[in-house]
């Protein structure tokens, strides 16, 4: 790998990164309280970046712009589902903190085991929302070993990268827990907006007529990629992945976002967040403009994922591709972060329920190795489109979403075996549609699955409440004629 300007920059910015990082160290951590959500005290400014730096991931550079490339229109799929995302979150988040501080949870199977007061419930959660979380974690490991192997153009390079962004990454996190993921994501955020409009001048500039021009070109040359018309990207793809991550991101089905939330020092933070975390979205819309740039631009065969990092190969010198290498690898490294503290702490307290604040820390510290190293492996050895990680990603964990919306409430009136039903049967169900060969064409398995498992909760519901139901008191025996003796 040379030392070209790209290398120097984009090596350099993720050993920054990880500083960032280690600096967010405040005390000596005693337990998993402090490292996974400190003091339950930060402000709408923290929670605001800690929100935006998990939600805004590598799929934002790369997956967008690799959908628009083959898909057209298809990918403003993300603007629609983050948009549900919001809206759901303005309701939920502040119901979710308050049980939170109410019941001490330090993960979202707490508020399983809690709610339902079912330790067994909260076990199944832990693992299905670990499980889940994994293909998550190599996509956003594999995205920062494309971006530099893009970027640099080594594979080797990218390889590399892959390694030291992760050793680098769970450094961090074990080191500082939740306050360093903070102190990464103010600048993660910084560099992904500059990142992006850097992008999008250096493209546009290369455009005769610019962005006008760029969509009258599209218009008369490609206007299939104006509709739903695209092979595997059709209407109800588009429809059953909108429904499938709105109703995932926007009910708190994945683990790894409860820490932020169960951070908050109040309720108020997180409606401020939901109100103006949208004006993200602006800035989404910058790699669906890259993607139909590359279908003027690029071969029809060009990898998808590699789209946006090409373009900026083409039309920026070598130090600016390097700073947009670097955006794109703070994107990874942040919800990589988190994800790792979510999976950990799920297994060290919900899953093997290590006891002891020292002891339980140890072992989700050994738990974030683990599973860093095993979504390093899977990267390495099984890269995969980070479209179809992130979709099975959502598909498996919203299945969860049932069980979260009656347990929100005032009152859990759903058991909890109706609830561990529902979610088997939506896990199973997404499984045997994912690996076992079934041709359900573009519709998103996790809307199939989600349809199983809600089925499956009302009819496992309705026959505990018929067999619970109380007995009614016996008629009173009707009077007969009086006799003699009644008449006297």
């Amino acid at each position: 790998m040379s030392l070209d300007p790209t290398t120097v920059v984009t090596l350099l910015g993720i050993v920054g990164l990880a500083a960032v990082g280690i600096g967010g160290r405040r005390r000596k951590q005693d337990g998993i309280g402090e490292w996974t959500v400190a003091k339950r005290g930060f402000g709408a400014f923290t929670t605001w970046f800690l929100q935006a730096g998990e939600a805004f991931t590598t799929f934002s550079f790369l997956g967008l712009a690799g959908i628009a490339f083959g898909g057209g229109v298809a990918a403003c799929f993300a603007l629609c589902y983050l948009s549900i995302n919001l809206i759901l979150q303005y309701f939920t988040m502040p119901r979710m903190r308050e049980l939170g501080v109410q019941g001490g949870y330090l993960t979202q199977a707490d508020f399983f085991t809690d709610r339902f007061r079912s330790p067994l419930l909260g076990k199944v959660v832990a693992v299905v929302g670990a499980v889940f979380l994994l293909p998550y974690l190599q996509l956003q490991i594999t995205g920062l070993g494309l971006i530099v192997e893009l970027a640099t153009g080594s594979a080797a390079g990218g390889r590399l990268s892959m390694v030291l962004a992760t050793v680098l990454t769970v450094g961090f996190v074990l080191w500082s827990g939740i306050r360093g993921i903070a102190r990464v994501a103010y600048l993660k955020d910084f560099l992904m907006v500059i990142g992006l409009i850097v992008l999008a001048v250096g493209v546009l500039a290369s455009l005769d007529g610019g962005l006008g021009g760029l969509f009258t070109t599209i218009r008369e040359e490609r206007p299939a990629l104006l509709g739903f018309d695209q092979e595997g990207y059709d209407t109800a793809w588009f429809i059953s992945a909108v429904v499938i991550s709105g109703i995932g991101g926007g009910l708190g089905t994945m683990a790894h976002l409860w820490p932020p939330v169960l951070a908050a020092g109040s309720g108020r933070a997180l409606r401020k967040n939901a109100i103006w975390l949208p004006l993200y979205q602006l800035a989404l819309m910058i790699p669906v403009i890259v993607g139909f740039a590359g279908v003027l631009g690029l071969a029809p065969d060009s990898p998808g994922n590699a789209v946006a990092l090409t373009l900026a190969g083409q039309t920026l010198p070598g130090w600016l591709v390097g700073l947009v290498a670097v955006a794109a690898a703070s994107a990874a490294m942040v919800p990589s972060a988190a994800i790792i503290v979510g999976i950990s702490s799920l297994v060290s307290r919900n899953v093997l329920g290590v006891r002891g604040d020292r002891a339980q820390l140890r072992v989700t510290h050994a738990v974030a190795i683990a599973a860093a190293g095993l979504a390093l492996l899977l990267g390495l050895a099984r890269p995969d489109l980070l479209s179809n990680l992130l979709l099975l990603t959502y598909g498996g964990l919203t299945q969860l979403a049932p069980a979260i919306v009656m347990g929100l409430a005032r009152r859990v009136r759903l058991s909890a075996a109706a609830a561990l039903s529902g979610v088997l049967t939506g896990v199973a169900v997404l499984t045997w549609l994912t690996f076992g060969g079934v041709d359900a064409g573009t519709v998103d398995p996790g809307l199939p699955a989600l349809l199983a498992n809600i089925a499956a909760t009302a009819a496992v519901e309705a026959v505990r409440r018929r067999r619970h139901r109380p007995a009614l008191p016996p008629e009173p025996a009707l009077a007969g004629p009086p006799t003699a003796a009644t008449r006297s």
